[in-house]
C-alpha cells in the first residue's frame, strides 16, 4: 500500500468517528459446521503487577505472561471493557507457548498521554497507531492481533494498513473498518483471520456473509454458541484462545 492510500484509510478511518472519545494443543476449534458451543461465565481472576512503557504518545500500562521468546500476541479490549476481559484467556494462550501482551488502550486504567497538550480523541487511526507504537517500543516486529468491539476495528486497521506488522489476526464481529458516506474504497485485509461471533451478542454487528470476501487470505469464521455475548473473550475464553492458536497455523 502507497503512501497515499495509507493517508487515505487513515483518514477515513479518523473522520468516520472525529467526534468520538473512548471512555476510557487447540482451545475450542471450530467443528465442520464453523460453530463452537461455550459456557458463557463471568470470572473473579486478575493480572498480576502491570508494567508501564513509553510508546508514542502514551505511558501505556500493560499486563505481559508467557514466553518471552514466544510468538507475540497483542490482545485488544474495547468500550467500555478493560484488559480484564482477557483475564482467562491470556493464560491459556500463555500455557500454550505464546507471549501475551494486553494493553489498557488510551483512556483506561494505568495508560497515560506523556503530554498533556496532546489532544485526545478515539480515533479508529489513533487507536490503531497507539498499538504500532507499542510494538516498536517493545521491539515485536510482528505480533498475532486479537480482539473485540474497538480492539477488533483496532486489530482491522493494522492489518490492513500495516500487514507487515500483523502475523494474523482473530476479530471479534467481523470486518469493521468504517469509511464516511462510503467515498473512500476500503482496504482488502491479506493475513490470516478467523472471525468469531456469539450467539447471544445484543450489540449490532454485520452478517458473517456481509464482510467474508474482504479477508483475501486464509480466513474462517466460528459462531461460538451457548448464550455468548458481546464480550466473547471473557464469557467464552477457551473458543477465543483457541481461535488465536488455530490462526497462528493457518
Amino acid at each position: 500500500m502507497n503512501k497515499m492510500t495509507r493517508r487515505s484509510v487513515l483518514t477515513s478511518a479518523g473522520v468516520s468517528v472525529a467526534g468520538m472519545l473512548l471512555a476510557e494443543r487447540s482451545l475450542g476449534a471450530a467443528q465442520s459446521s464453523g460453530t463452537t458451543t461455550a459456557t458463557p461465565r463471568n470470572t473473579s481472576a486478575s493480572f498480576g503487577s502491570l508494567k508501564q512503557i513509553d510508546a508514542g504518545l502514551l505511558n501505556v500500562g500493560y499486563a505481559e505472561v508467557g514466553r518471552a521468546d514466544g510468538v507475540p500476541v497483542v490482545l485488544l479490549h474495547g468500550w467500555p471493557y478493560d484488559i480484564h476481559s482477557f483475564v482467562d484467556a491470556a493464560p491459556l494462550l500463555s500455557s500454550a507457548g505464546f507471549r501475551v501482551i494486553v494493553p489498557h488502550l488510551r483512556g483506561y486504567g494505568t495508560t497515560r498521554f506523556l503530554s498533556g497538550k496532546t489532544f485526545r480523541n478515539g480515533q479508529q487511526a489513533a487507536v490503531a497507531l497507539d498499538v504500532v507504537a507499542l510494538m516498536d517500543a517493545l521491539k515485536i516486529e510482528k505480533a498475532i492481533l486479537a480482539g473485540f468491539d474497538w480492539g477488533a476495528r483496532t486489530a482491522n486497521i493494522i492489518a490492513a494498513l500495516w500487514p507487515e506488522r500483523c502475523k494474523a489476526m482473530v476479530s471479534v464481529s467481523g470486518y469493521l473498518i468504517g469509511s464516511q458516506a462510503g467515498k473512500t474504497p476500503l482496504p482488502p485485509i491479506t493475513v490470516p483471520t478467523i472471525t468469531l461471533e456469539g450467539d447471544a451478542n445484543g450489540a449490532p454487528y454485520p452478517d458473517p456473509t456481509s464482510y467474508a470476501k474482504k479477508f483475501t487470505g486464509k480466513y474462517a469464521h466460528r459462531t461460538i454458541t451457548g448464550g455468548v455475548g458481546h464480550n466473547l473473550p471473557l464469557e467464552a475464553p477457551e473458543a477465543f484462545a483457541g481461535a488465536v492458536i488455530d490462526v497462528n497455523g493457518l
